[in-house]
């Protein structure tokens, strides 16, 4: 359990990572910015919503749990099982917090992926841009943002029709993806008071605690 939870964490480690990357746009994308921005303008209007994931690995390890997200800047994925991990994004910061690792690590949600993701106007314009393309009934959106992304790049993958989103993959600058897919989805959602409050006091204590 110990090793699974360390996979978890390591995940949103890399989602956290501030590498600088260049990206280069194919000339093939001169018509593409306009479509993938009606996608972004369609997912900039849901404000919050809630649902169930799966998180898949490059190993093939998985693992589950609730989300729940509200714009502007805030979300929370609460995994299943016995480590006790969560991701909060309060609007100002991210956590990663494992209650069994006894672990809590702020960032900077700027510094994230995540906040491309939750802005009340999510843009898919311009040099972050990398690709779009459809696959079956899915569009694919692939995004890299040198200030957020890092030598990592994330692919959003949205509904054709309704062009909900469906699933995300991210692929580290080694070239290893994780894959979240969310479904049970609930839009427009009212959240209980609390779910994205980030408890810096106990953060703070946990980082400056001496190990025993």
């Amino acid at each position: 359990m110990v090793s699974r939870a360390k996979r978890l964490l390591g995940f949103w480690l890399v989602l956290v990572s501030a590498v600088a990357t260049s990206v280069e746009l194919s000339p093939s994308l001169s018509a593409a910015p306009m479509e993938a921005q009606t996608i972004a303008d369609h997912f900039s209007s849901v404000k919050s919503m809630s649902g169930d994931f799966v998180q898949s690995g490059p190993k093939a390890e998985k693992s589950s749990g609730r989300f729940f997200l509200q714009r502007p800047g805030k979300i929370r994925f609460n995994y299943a099982g016995q480590s006790g991990l969560s991701v909060i994004a309060d609007g100002k910061s991210l956590v990663v917090h494992n209650k069994k690792l006894k672990t809590s690590r702020l960032y900077s949600l700027s510094k994230t992926p995540l906040k491309v993701l939750l802005d009340n106007k999510v843009d898919f314009s311009g040099s972050r841009l990398k690709s779009i393309r459809e696959q079956g009934d899915l569009v694919i959106i692939k995004l890299a943002d040198k200030s957020a992304f890092g030598n990592s790049n994330i692919s959003m993958m949205f509904d054709r029709k309704t062009l909900d989103l469906r699933k995300w993959s991210l692929t580290d600058e080694k070239g290893l993806t994780t894959t979240v897919t969310i479904f049970n989805v609930k839009q427009g959602v009212r959240v209980a008071g609390g779910t994205f409050t980030i408890d810096y006091a106990a953060n703070r204590e946990y980082n400056t605690t001496k190990p025993r």
